[in-house]
């Protein structure tokens, strides 16, 4: 074969090409499985009415919904970013016999779904738990918390838990010493050094830790489905909707108020959590 043909043939190694070849198929399963389904999520809502995008103000059923679960979701990050960064550091900076052993039991509950930490839950506070068992022994009356907002903050707390105290225990291991030394050199006590040394250093991960689990608290459905039977949450609120009356628009509409509220605490974590000399 001559130059002239070699050169007609097309390049089918060209860079070009071969970008073309690689981003396609993402390109296709993005668009089908994330672009598509989210322009009709935005969409359904129109098509009875624009005040449809507003249900969740505008109902109070659905208000107070959405306001359990952001109250819920902000008191469980809170209360899970101070045990967790609590048993992290110390996990981080103590070697004893069984470390591992003890930080992998304490992780263990990632491995779970939210359906079986509800089952946890209601085995320890339900009609038939341990708890229940205990109060009919000693008081005759048996005592049940599970399908209430102290069930779902127990069971929010529990699968939340492992996840700030591995994000701890790891931000901890980097933290530098020096500072913390020459505080204590200087005659700081323990409370000045974590005033002034470890909130300093753990507030980026502090910001990025509690988006996260507060995202996966306004979102979690598995543990809700099994609790909520006395503290609706939006997540049930929206699967009621679409799967019990059929409501799509509603569903969809909650489903924007829902993503926004997490997206918007996301975003802000990311905003105020990024690097200053970055910025």
């Amino acid at each position: 074969m001559n130059a002239s043909s070699a050169s007609d043939v097309p390049n089918a190694w060209n860079p070009r090409w071969r970008l073309l070849a690689c981003v396609a198929p993402a390109a296709a399963f993005f668009a089908a499985f994330w672009l598509l389904p989210v322009v009709r999520l935005l969409a359904l809502p129109a098509g009875k009415g624009w005040a449809t995008y507003f249900a969740v103000l505008t109902d109070a059923r659905y208000l107070a919904s959405m306001v359990n679960t952001v109250v819920l979701s902000v008191t469980v990050t809170l209360a899970t970013l101070v045990l967790g960064a609590a048993v992290g550091i110390y996990l981080s900076r103590r070697a004893f016999v069984g470390k591992r052993v003890l930080l992998s039991l304490l992780t263990l509950p990632l491995s779970f779904p939210g359906v079986i930490i509800g089952f946890f839950v209601i085995l320890l506070g339900g009609r038939q738990g341990v708890v229940a068992d205990i109060g009919d022994t000693l008081f005759g009356e048996r005592i049940t918390f599970a399908y209430g907002l102290l069930g779902l903050f127990l069971a929010y707390l529990y699968f939340s838990l492992p996840r700030a105290i591995a994000t701890y225990a790891a931000a901890a291991e980097s933290m530098n010493m020096q500072l913390e030394e020459a505080a204590r050199s200087l005659g700081a006590s323990r409370l000045r050094v974590a005033r002034d040394v470890w909130l300093p250093e753990l507030a980026p991960t502090t910001l990025a830790c509690g988006a996260i689990l507060f995202a996966t608290s306004m979102g979690a459905f598995g543990t809700a489905f099994t609790l909520a039977s006395k503290f609706e949450v939006i997540p049930i609120t929206i699967y009621n909707e679409f799967t019990n009356y059929a409501n799509f628009a509603l569903a969809a509409s909650l489903s924007i108020a829902l993503g926004v509220v997490t997206w918007l605490v996301l975003f802000m974590a990311r905003r105020f959590g990024a690097n200053p000399v970055a910025r």
